[in-house]
């Protein structure tokens, strides 16, 4: 089997359209936008409408809140620093995060927050790009002391109160214990938040100015930022977060006057972008052609490899492995097949049609971004509903299961 040649075959885009507009047909996702390129050849669908009851159709410049696909895209602010050496892989975060300075860490997950050792040795930026750095949202440990007191101090998004300024996020966390030694087991989520942090303190920018300036203005990402602009909200659609138990539509997030309607107190490189099907795109090819877009380079390729390879140690990678084959339940099977790069997943063994070497994330919210080396393959699909029921995933899981089969190689 060797690299693909070809594009993608009639047939096969049409059973991808299909697909989509199956999903759509079942009143289960009200809308879809979903944008696919292999080589210079790129496909949009849009279909359905914005709102559950109807009202103005999916369009391909429409809005969507990203969810977690903002980490593999907010991890570049963090590239550029290492490609200019403002910033080493092994350097102390603390010269920059004093809050993180002389960490204590719990000797067990479900211990008391006093009941811990010292850390062995000091936070380094690579533990924060590859998520290990010592806290994390462990879907295994909810209801421990610890994970009560990150969901407490409001240090993870979508709880009623929005995230504090990014200082006071930092001297909450500070508080607390570490789960485990810096560097030991991957975790999920707020490493991604904390980069951010310290982008911001390396650079003396706000996280989302250095992003705009260093990759959205570049790539020509105009639509992408952390919150929509009050001129483009009627292209945000809500976002719903159905009933697990009935199916029923509930709106987790209005556009206008919802979280994404204005600036943020915090900038959340995990979960705060709004972006839109080509913006993702014109990330995703960079990627894909080595750091270079339009002829300007963007990223050293070194810097773009470092990223979209697997960089979770053999033991990590276990732990990494049995978090997600536990919560299959939770995450309806998203999530798996292997390793973590620089902010992103990187399939490290075949689970699915993907092959080995795709990256990319999936969102909350019904985003899921990928690129495919192998295929010289992008795909972007974008919803406006929430994985509290299957329905999005399963989209995503027949979106790849179907794009896959359509490349004519």
């Amino acid at each position: 089997m060797g690299q693909s040649n070809g594009g993608f075959s009639k047939t096969g885009l049409q059973r991808v359209r299909d697909v989509l507009a199956r999903h759509v047909d079942s009143g289960k996702i009200p809308g879809v936008v979903a944008l696919f390129s292999t080589g210079d050849e790129t496909h949009v669908e849009a279909l359905g409408t914005m709102r559950h009851d109807g009202g103005e159709p999916m369009r391909r410049d429409t809005i969507f809140r990203m969810a977690s696909t903002s980490k593999p895209v907010s991890v570049a602010a963090a590239m550029v620093l290492l490609d200019e050496c403002r910033l080493r892989l092994d350097d102390p975060v603390q010269e920059w995060l004093p809050e993180l300075a002389d960490r204590r860490v719990l000797k067990r997950i479900d211990g008391p927050l006093d009941d811990t050792v010292p850390a062995r040795r000091p936070i380094t930026a690579r533990d924060v790009l590859t998520s290990t750095f010592g806290l994390g949202m462990d879907m295994t440990s909810i209801g421990t002391p610890v994970m009560n007191a990150v969901f407490e101090q409001g240090l993870t998004p979508n709880l009623p109160t929005p995230m504090p300024e990014p200082d006071e996020w930092i001297r909450r966390l500070g508080e607390l214990p570490l789960m485990h030694q810096p560097g030991e087991r991957w975790q999920y989520h707020i490493a991604s938040d904390l980069l951010g942090v310290l982008v911001a303190r390396v650079t003396g920018q706000s996280f989302e100015d250095f992003l705009r300036e260093r990759i959205f203005d570049p790539l020509g990402m105009k639509d992408t930022g952390f919150h929509v602009p009050a001129d483009r909200i009627h292209r945000l659609p809500p976002l719903y977060a159905p009933d697990p138990q009935t199916g029923e539509f509930h709106v987790w997030d209005e556009a206008e006057g919802g979280r994404h309607s204005a600036p943020p107190a915090f900038q959340s490189g995990g979960g705060g972008l709004n972006s839109t099907v080509d913006d993702y795109h014109a990330y995703f090819r960079m990627l894909l052609n080595g750091g270079v877009h339009g002829g300007e380079r963007i990223l050293s390729r070194a810097a773009v490899e470092l990223m979209t390879t697997n960089r979770l140690t053999p033991e990590q990678q276990a732990a990494r492995q049995e978090l997600a084959t536990n919560n299959v339940h939770i995450s309806f099977g998203q999530g798996q097949h292997g390793g973590w790069g620089f902010g992103m997943a990187v399939r490290t063994y075949r689970g699915d049609y993907a092959p080995v070497g795709q990256f990319g994330w999936d969102g909350g919210s019904g985003a899921s971004t990928y690129a495919d080396p192998v295929n010289n393959l992008t795909g972007i699909l974008l919803t406006q509903v929430g994985a509290s029921v299957p329905n999005p995933v399963h989209l995503m899981h027949d979106f790849w299961t179907t794009l896959y089969q359509a490349i004519d190689g």
